[in-house]
């Protein structure tokens, strides 16, 4: 679909609140390729946004109620699905190893996007000209979406912990995907927020910055881990019985 015949979105985000404390924001209107998943956390002391989407509208206005006191972003790496509104937060965790103050460029056209990733020439028929089946207002031009750098307030690391209260939230370095990726982990309820580390859908290890011998240390890793639910960078929520099946599924393949 060209830019020109896209329809106008009646409203650019959903959101659906998964418990009392976990809500879950994304962008239906983008394709599934590039739509993540946002997750909200509400604590006691403090709440956090895990990624914060594409960036191609504002999110925190959209969420007074969510977004409109002092959240933390904690980012789990720089690809733009998973940052593109990090400048709207002050506060933005990321590990070192993760370029989100100088991320690479960002754009809606999936041929182009796929060059910068390091995906080679897309050939998957599915793939459409651009990543988003509407615009969110009429005078949007597709062709000006542009990734905005966000420079870290403070820098994650391997064990270290985020006290919200009445839960708190573990950080593991994972890499694979890319150099920083890291996911979140909830040890009192067995939840992990697994970023792109592991989703249900085929995992994306040949990307700039990929290493598939750190993705397998890493998946070991979370194997060996009691998790009852992962909350992903994309898709639904699993549980820990199809945690184990993806892992070992992409360590048979390897």
């Amino acid at each position: 679909m060209s830019a020109r015949s896209l329809p106008v979105a009646e409203e650019w985000f959903r959101a659906v609140r998964v418990d009392d404390a976990i809500t879950v924001i994304d962008e239906p209107h983008v394709h599934p390729f590039l739509r993540a998943n946002i997750w909200h956390i509400r604590g006691s002391t403090g709440d956090v946004v895990i990624d914060c989407g594409l960036g191609v509208v504002p999110l925190r206005p959209a969420f007074p109620e969510l977004l409109g006191g002092d959240p933390t972003l904690l980012l789990t790496h720089a690809h733009l699905d998973h940052m593109g509104s990090a400048h709207e937060f002050d506060s933005r965790w990321a590990h070192p190893l993760e370029p989100v103050a100088a991320p690479l460029p960002g754009t809606l056209d999936a041929r182009a996007l796929a060059a910068t990733l390091g995906m080679g020439p897309v050939t998957d028929p599915s793939m459409p000209e651009l990543f988003i089946d509407a615009v969110p207002f009429e005078s949007y031009r597709p062709g000006d979406y542009r990734l905005r750098p966000a420079a870290a307030t403070r820098a994650l690391s391997d064990g270290m912990r985020i006290d919200l209260g009445d839960r708190a939230l573990s950080v593991l370095h994972l890499p694979g995907h890319t150099p920083g990726s890291v996911a979140f982990y909830d040890e009192q309820n067995a939840a992990l927020f697994s970023g792109d580390v592991i989703y249900d859908d085929e995992l994306l290890d040949e990307l700039e910055g990929s290493s598939v011998p750190d993705y397998l240390s890493s998946l070991a890793r979370l194997r060996e881990l009691p998790i009852d639910t992962v909350h992903p960078g994309h898709g639904p929520s699993f549980d820990g019985g199809r945690l184990h099946e993806l892992i070992d599924a992409y360590t048979r393949g390897k």
